[in-house]
């Protein structure tokens, strides 16, 4: 078993908690974070660029003047690639970036994080996180005891004061367990 320490809100540690060493003592695997990174942001792409081929320019498909005789090249429509205002020819249409990533790399990859942010200090548990009110202000003032950049709190349900006060800070956000 993993031993973290159970801090309270002043920062001090009140006593340690034990967690499962297959999912907290899991090795550090590069490749499969960087999996799932590129797997969540693949997901988010919209993938809305488009653009019009010859087919859906607007103008005349009419032939602009007779195969021979003119001495100019021959040319079949106003609205092919070659001209102004003619079509595109490899150009983006709309399609879907997203993929699914297997589960038990998901799975993996996260245990991967957790390992490795307990073995660098970067996780730590709080006994209980009461706010006075769900003020901005208030909260800033109850978390100013704890040293991070960004900071990502993991909470039950019911907790509306937290949810409400830590949506307007931008290093910080509150999220239910179950997300």
């Amino acid at each position: 078993m993993v031993k973290v320490k159970v801090k309270n809100i002043k920062n001090k540690e009140v006593s340690e908690m034990e967690l499962p060493e297959d999912i907290f003592d899991y090795p550090l695997k590069e490749h499969l974070i960087y999996e799932a990174v590129k797997n969540f942001t693949a997901n988010q792409r919209q993938g809305t660029a488009c653009t019009k081929t010859r087919s859906e320019v607007s103008g005349s498909g009419k032939k602009l003047w007779k195969q021979k005789g003119t001495g100019r090249a021959r040319m079949g429509a106003l609205r092919s690639p070659l001209w102004r205002k003619g079509g595109t020819s490899f150009g983006p249409k709309p399609r879907d970036y997203s993929y699914a990533m297997p589960k038990k790399a998901r799975r993996n990859a996260i245990k991967s994080v957790l390992s490795d942010k307990i073995r660098n200090d970067r996780l730590f548990i709080l006994d209980e996180l009461k706010l006075a009110s769900a003020k901005t202000k208030d909260t800033l003032k109850t978390l100013k005891h704890f040293d991070f950049d960004k900071l990502l709190i993991i909470d039950q349900r019911g907790n509306n004061d937290l949810m409400l006060s830590t949506r307007n800070i931008p290093h910080i956000k509150a999220i239910d367990v179950m997300e």
